[in-house]
């Protein structure tokens, strides 16, 4: 072999010989990068136990991204133990998707006493207490042309807006809606803009661009606008949503099947029909009173949703009774209600009303939630929200 032979020969197996030890070098490092990655404690909230009866994996409503933290340990009676008490599964529903642990402040709009409720009237929706409200007067007849650019302009401030009309100095107001073909005869406006509602507060930008477009019209039809201040108006939307977020609470009540049985589809549509509720395209029993307002609804304890065309076939290993507080008038009574029909479902379907953590359910725990209940719904009285009311309805939402 010639010299030049060798030197090819030599230096190939010096190349072979460094990238060996190269890629070594690299696996190595990989590999002491993976272990220090592995060495990392996580939580596994799948294998996580939780002692509080209130959790649930999954979040009820993916729509309004709301959070369902643990049950508020203040309801529990002073010398009761989280052990002792067999509670209904309570929801928590917070209005903002990322709330910080800080317990949020009451909100406390007036110290008047709150007023009964009563039947809702198109002039409820100005509610001053959760409403950002402006008035307009004009010496004349608003233009019905002017009047219709704004009422198109409805759905650019992010949160419902309802306007309002007098047509005489002291008459009655009139809702104005944009569908409605005679907006003529004005000379006064009020427009209602939500302050609040389960997606958060409103936004200050959107206070604002609200006052600025009200300033700007009246100013066309050379009339005189009162518009809150924005700033103090948006602090009060904060703290609304913080209470809010504070009472939204839902009360469940599961009936599962004893020793790995399992409900027919078919039997429960024709027990919950016969009761009172009924189906929609959701998939969901809904329990209605005289007004069509829902009291509680009936839920699949599992995933899938009772749609219409497979209750024929659908099998499942529970159901769960729901109530929205907030949402609901007389909650100690909605409540004795939805029990007394779990009570029925579950001796005639054979099952357990169990928690949410499947720990049967007490009379005694039952007592306790609905007292718990109550306290909530005094506690939204005293901040002039009347539960079930229709400014309740539109906060919750």
């Amino acid at each position: 072999m010639s010299d030049l032979q060798i030197s090819l020969i030599i230096i190939g197996i010096i190349i072979i010989i460094g990238v060996a030890i190269f890629n070594w070098v690299q696996q190595l490092r990989y590999r002491r990068k993976i272990e220090s990655a592995l060495d990392q404690k996580h939580k596994d909230v799948l294998l996580e136990k939780t002692d509080d009866p209130g959790t649930k994996e999954t979040t009820r409503d993916k729509f309004h991204e709301r959070v369902e933290p643990q049950f508020d340990k203040s309801f529990y009676p002073q010398n009761t133990s989280k052990s002792e008490s067999h509670e209904p599964a309570f929801r928590f529903d917070n209005f903002k998707k990322a709330k910080d642990k800080q317990e949020p402040a009451d909100y406390h709009p007036s110290t008047k006493e709150p007023q009964p409720e009563e039947s809702h009237s198109t002039i409820d929706e100005c509610n001053p207490y959760s409403s950002y409200i402006v008035e307009i007067q004009s010496d004349s007849v608003i233009s019905t042309h002017e009047l219709n650019d704004l009422l198109h302009r409805k759905f650019d401030f992010h949160k419902p807006l309802s306007w309002f009309g007098q047509k005489e100095q002291n008459s009655p107001w009139e809702e104005i809606d944009a569908k409605t073909a005679d907006h003529s005869g004005f000379i006064a406006l009020k427009g209602c803009l939500l302050l609040a509602d389960r997606a958060g507060p409103i936004r200050e930008i959107d206070l604002s661009i609200f006052r600025d477009t009200v300033q700007e019209f009246a100013k066309q039809i050379n009339a005189k606008t009162e518009c809150p201040e924005i700033v103090p108006s948006h602090e009060k939307a904060v703290k609304l949503d913080k209470f809010c977020a504070d009472v939204d609470v839902m009360i469940g009540v599961n009936i599962i099947s004893k020793d790995e049985g399992a409900f027919v589809g078919t039997k429960i549509r024709g027990l919950a029909e016969a009761s009172g509720f009924k189906l929609d395209s959701d998939g969901i029993f809904k329990y209605r009173n005289d007004d069509n307002h829902i009291l509680f609804t009936l839920t699949n304890y599992e995933s899938a949703p009772f749609i219409p065309e497979n209750m024929k076939t659908i099998t499942t290993h529970g159901i769960t009774f729901l109530l929205d507080v907030p949402r609901v008038a007389h909650g100690e009574r909605i409540f004795d209600q939805m029990t007394h029909l779990a009570r029925i479902f579950s001796n005639t379907l054979g099952g357990i009303m169990v928690d949410d953590n499947r720990v049967p359910l007490s009379e005694n725990g039952l007592t306790r939630s609905k007292q718990q209940l109550v306290n909530i719904q005094e506690r939204m009285k005293k901040n002039n929200i009347i539960p079930g009311s229709y400014n309740a309805l539109r906060l919750f939402n």
